[in-house]
């Protein structure tokens, strides 16, 4: 039995959203021929994500000193305790799947949040004289991604830092497989916008059954 963490971070929901109409034909593909695992949806725009800010960083120099948890502020309970719930959540999935739109050629802020929140050194990666070195490895990812113009090939394409993003994000971590399904162009050509979403769901049903 595998566990998934699937992780949207849209505002919005299937009936509107290209992205997640996708990741919800991916999900339930993969529900359906995997039974046995666990998924677990982790909403972003739903969840208490901390920033790491200044309590964060106090309370885990505190913790680092020898305090006990206890001792902290109440403040820096609360976020370095959800830190940790969403860190430990994260390192008990054996797969990822995050669904999310591009915005300004990049993730949207809170999917950002939620990365920053589980990139945790001795948890999902680890420093050495020679360099980083993530502690992931055997896990796997995937990636929906939808944006109203075309920007994974073209001049456009210097512009991405979505996909780019998580990817090397996850190659950071030293994620074993890191694979994508990018929903493009919907709105440049609002004539082939339906063709665009059935392509992509054909994709999500077919990766499934791989992933």
């Amino acid at each position: 039995m595998s566990n998934i963490l699937y992780i949207t971070a849209n505002p919005f929901n299937e009936t509107t959203s290209y992205s997640m109409a996708v990741g919800r034909e991916f999900i339930d593909s993969y529900k359906q021929l995997h039974p046995e695992d666990n998924i677990v949806h982790l909403d972003l725009y739903e969840a208490e994500i901390p920033y790491l800010d200044r309590d964060v960083f106090n309370g885990w120099e505190k913790l680092k000193a020898g305090t006990p948890f206890e001792k902290l502020s109440h403040t820096e309970r609360l976020k370095t305790g959800r830190l940790a719930e969403l860190g430990g959540q994260f390192l008990l999935a054996d797969k990822y799947v995050f669904v999310n739109p591009m915005w300004n050629f990049s993730i949207p802020a809170v999917m950002k949040t939620y990365i920053d929140a589980v990139t945790v050194s001795g948890k999902t990666f680890k420093y050495t004289k020679e360099g980083s070195v993530g502690l992931l490895k055997g896990k796997k990812a995937f990636h929906i991604q939808s944006s109203g113009d075309i920007y994974s090939y073209g001049s456009e394409a210097k512009n991405e830092m979505s996909n780019r993003y998580l990817e090397v994000m996850m190659n950071f971590f030293e994620v074993s497989s890191f694979e994508s399904i990018i929903i493009e162009g919907h709105q440049r050509f609002p004539e082939k916008a339906e063709e665009i979403k059935a392509k992509a769901i054909i994709q999500a049903k077919e990766a499934a059954a791989d992933f």
